[in-house]
């Protein structure tokens, strides 16, 4: 593994690289408020053919915090990633996303198809949707919160990397160890202890969200192979819009396995199989 940095869009990106610089590209993307890391357990596990780069996305990990003006959502993150395989130079490559990640990875799939030739999603299928009608409320909620933040925003600190992990496992149900890897980057030294590393604002009310509409017109576009690994007691997600996304898909493989939302980390050879057989 290395690590590596990445301009792009005036954002200076971080990433874990794994794999030979000829194999077969993979762009990995990670959960909300996780980061690069949480591909650690799995990635080993995989293909030894392939060029994995794991993506700090902006705001998490080691990536740069968007500026002042600047909000955090997907469509802006899908920009970004295409501005990254661009600078990478993969005219084609396969998406692997977890959570956030396979939200980012499936509009960008469906943006940009002639792009991909698999996409593996685990835990997740595309991102959270919202009627239209909500949509003013939600950006009225949004202006306000980032009022009341214009003075700055306290970030907890923890006084060690347990105590910040402990936390992490209430709020997110997932193995200490597992809390332990994504805490390891990210978190930063702060007076008393550790503190977040992520962009606060990650937390804000998002400003606007994609009608359902919306969501269904970009997963239809979606050309490619797709494999869909959902956790049996993973994230909460109301069945009928699950079963209506993968609808959406012309051309896929849906596996349901035992564990919880971050599977991929807490029992990554229960995932590994079937990514392999998938990309073999």
């Amino acid at each position: 593994m290395e690590e590596a940095t990445f301009e792009v869009s005036g954002l200076r990106l971080a990433a874990k690289v794994w794999g030979p610089k000829d194999g077969r590209p993979v762009l990995a993307m990670h959960g909300w408020l996780d980061n690069a890391a949480t591909f650690d357990r799995l990635v080993p596990l995989l293909t030894n053919h392939l060029r994995i780069v794991s993506l700090d996305l902006p705001g998490h990990g080691l990536s740069q915090h968007r500026s002042e003006d600047a909000a955090y959502a997907v469509p802006d993150a899908v920009v970004e990633v295409a501005a990254l395989l661009h600078r990478l130079g993969w005219q084609r490559c396969t998406l692997l996303g977890h959570s956030l990640g396979a939200a980012i990875a499936a509009i960008l799939a469906g943006t940009l198809p002639q792009h991909f030739d698999k996409l593996v999603m685990l835990e997740g299928i595309g991102p959270l949707n919202e009627e239209p009608d909500a949509a003013p409320a939600r950006l009225e909620g949004a202006i306000m919160e980032q009022l009341r933040r214009s003075g700055g925003s306290q970030t907890r600190v923890f006084k060690d990397l347990d105590d910040a992990a402990a936390r992490v496992v209430q709020a997110a149900p997932m193995e200490l160890s597992s809390a332990k890897i994504l805490l390891a980057r990210g978190t930063q030294p702060a007076p008393g202890g550790i503190t977040w590393r992520t962009d606060p604002r990650l937390r804000s009310m998002t400003r606007l969200r994609l009608s359902e509409a919306h969501v269904a017109a970009f997963m239809r576009r979606i050309a490619c192979e797709t494999l869909v690994v959902l956790a049996k007691d993973g994230w909460p997600a109301p069945p009928e819009i699950m079963a209506q996304r993968l609808n959406y898909i012309s051309k896929k493989t849906v596996a349901t396995i035992a564990g919880r939302h971050h599977v991929h980390l807490d029992a990554p050879e229960s995932v590994a199989p079937y990514v392999n057989a998938f990309l073999r």
